[in-house]
């Protein structure tokens, strides 16, 4: 006979993955065991919990009922071990944190001593990919997102703002201007991001809710902001680009924050997401903690309003069309 805490445990996983195939793989099972241990619950209860198909696996209204008390008693049971109060719990083991390629290197890579130096018990395992990540499967503890976060099963906490922003080089205003207003970029020099999820190839939006399309074009298109923002620092066009991506090279002064007649586009901020349902690790809350103090504010906002402000007090450096 399977053991109960066990059945319990494989059944959440079957409802949370949506199969006996990927639940088994998360609990490092086989199929027919994931499979057993639900039918072995069945049997105890008298009940059927899933429809099963060749297609889909589905909770019947019995099931979704179990689901929500073995949530409660698997969330117990983990509070209970880990310790009644988030005071007492220890911060240890390994932290595994997904997160955009870019962010990550710049933004989160270099906190990350600081943050074993204050947790010793810690490790971290960073996951550096800009593809959708699903932390259903538990393979990764928590997310860096960026941007306006779709409905989800998954708890968020906002860490820090962050923005678009519109830059060029010096070099490049010096030799064709500085556009003043949205209209103006159609003679200018556009380095185009090829596989945004907001923009086309030959448009960016404007507005704070992106209603204010903008034709564009250039001789530079790419399929990384890193590459972008290193044209436009070497002269070769204008570029629009998260605040984390262009705030160094702003405050270098390697680029310029251009002040147009219309507000880019409000991106959401910068979160972090774990599973909902249950209390997240205290690995993930500490973790958490940290950011928002390493955010408060954040380092690449810095010096952008101020130049800005210059600029367009600026009498010179009207836009000269290419």
């Amino acid at each position: 006979m399977p053991d109960r805490l066990e059945s319990l445990e494989v059944f959440a996983k079957v409802a949370a993955l949506g199969g006996f195939s990927a639940a088994a793989r998360a609990l490092d099972m086989s199929p027919g065991m994931a499979a057993r241990h639900v039918d072995a619950l069945e049997a105890r209860l008298g009940v059927r919990l899933v429809l099963r198909s060749t297609r889909k696996l589905t909770l019947t209204e019995a099931g979704r009922r179990f689901l929500e008390g073995t949530e409660r008693v698997l969330a117990d049971l983990e509070a209970l071990e880990h310790g009644t109060s988030a005071d007492h719990e220890e911060v240890r083991g390994t932290l595994r944190l997904t997160v955009a390629h870019s962010f990550g290197v710049r933004e989160i890579a270099p906190l990350m001593a600081d943050f074993m130096a204050a947790h010793p018990a810690i490790s971290v395992e960073l996951g550096l990919s800009d593809r959708y990540v699903d932390l259903a499967d538990g393979t990764w503890d928590a997310a860096i997102r960026i941007g306006v976060l779709p409905d989800s099963s998954l708890t968020a906490r906002k860490l820090a703002e962050n923005r678009m922003v519109v830059c060029a080089s010096p070099a490049y205003l010096a030799a064709r201007g500085t556009p003043r207003s949205i209209a103006d970029l159609s003679g200018h020099d556009c380095l185009c991001y090829t596989i945004s999820r907001l923009f086309g190839a030959d448009r960016w939006l404007f507005g704070t809710t992106g209603d204010i399309p903008v034709p564009v074009r250039g001789r530079l298109r790419a399929d990384s902001g890193e590459a972008l923002v290193a044209a436009a620092i070497a002269g070769h066009g204008i570029v629009y680009e998260p605040s984390f991506m262009v705030g160094e090279a702003v405050r270098s002064g390697a680029l310029v924050v251009l002040p147009l007649d219309q507000p880019t586009i409000t991106l959401g901020g910068v979160h972090i997401v774990w599973p909902s349902g249950r209390r997240p690790p205290a690995k993930v809350r500490a973790l958490t903690d940290f950011l928002l103090r390493a955010f408060s504010p954040p380092r690449w906002e810095q010096g952008m309003d101020v130049q800005a402000a210059c600029l367009r007090q600026s009498p010179a450096g009207g836009s000269t069309p290419g």
